[in-house]
């Protein structure tokens, strides 16, 4: 039998129902959510689940769609971490990736302080043509970067892999637009204390930038650490290489196709993205907040 109890405070009445059958209730409307976001949530794990069967399987189970868990493993784990050295394309990933993130989130910060503190004539200009490059994939200027690397000696090396990208459209939007959205007075109380623009920068921008400074290095990373085509046409030495050209080399082998092999290199290509996003989601779940608040 429910219980109602009804209290009177002040002229006003209140009525309130025992707490574990307002949780039936609760869950009872919303069944149907929960059950919708399960589905949700295994369809999307089903491919990560199944490339870890893989992983551990050869070529004859996978052909025959076998979903036993293989014996494999080790043999594959040889072949990926000896046979093809991806430790170390992972390792030449992770410095450029860090490279590329740091000194976009720098160059990011430089372009929104210049367009929102400073006042020069062109800006507008200046800052349009900076938006156009958003519209204009990588793919259509890769021959001229590469041009440009090789004219200069650096091409196939660390500095020709992160140098041209080391400036980003995409972050000197997200700095200008959050740094509109400041209070205005914080330049002027910066300039009567006697603080350069460097100085405003690292001292009072970058405090108030921690969530938005996480968001960017994540994409960032994440940038850096998936591109291809770049190395690929510009690195020649194997031991200079990446991880995403080396996941390739899994693809083929004396034996032919290597599916578990394959599976394998990328579930362990997909670890650092992963811990970096791990490391960072509360900013980066802050700055996207603060973004869409905005």
């Amino acid at each position: 039998m429910a219980v109602n109890v009804t209290t009177e405070a002040d002229g006003v009445a209140t009525s309130s129902t025992p707490r574990p059958r307002r949780v039936a209730k609760r869950r009872r409307r919303t069944w149907h959510l929960h059950l919708t976001l399960s589905i949700i949530c295994a369809v999307s794990c089903a491919p990560v689940l199944y490339a870890i069967l893989v992983s551990t399987q050869n070529n004859a189970q996978m052909i025959n769609f076998d979903l036993t868990i293989g014996e494999s493993f080790l043999a594959n784990i040889n072949t990926v971490w000896n046979d093809r050295a991806l430790g170390g394309y992972m390792i030449n990933s992770a410095i450029m990736a860090v490279i590329i993130a740091v000194g976009k989130s720098i160059t990011g910060l430089l372009a929104g302080l210049a367009f929102v503190y400073f006042r020069f004539p062109g800006r507008w200009i200046v800052f349009f043509f900076v938006l156009v490059t958003l519209m204009m994939p990588t793919e259509i200027s890769i021959l001229a970067l590469f041009e440009v690397t090789y004219d200069l000696g650096i091409s196939g090396s660390m500095a020709g892999l992160t140098i041209p990208f080391l400036a980003s459209a995409t972050a000197a939007f997200l700095f200008r637009q959050h740094f509109a959205n400041l209070p205005a007075n914080l330049s002027e109380a910066a300039q009567l204390d006697g603080a350069n623009p460097i100085q405003f920068l690292v001292r009072i921008l970058v405090p108030l930038s921690w969530n938005v400074l996480g968001a960017l290095i994540v994409i960032e990373f994440l940038y850096g650490w998936n591109m291809y085509l770049w190395p690929l046409l510009t690195v020649s030495n194997r031991d200079n290489q990446v991880v995403q050209v080396g996941l390739a080399t899994l693809q083929q082998s004396g034996e032919g196709q290597m599916y578990g092999p394959l599976m394998l290199g990328a579930l362990i290509a997909s670890i650092p993205p992963i811990l970096v996003f791990l490391a960072l989601q509360r900013p980066f779940m802050r700055g996207f907040a603060m973004a869409r608040d905005k």
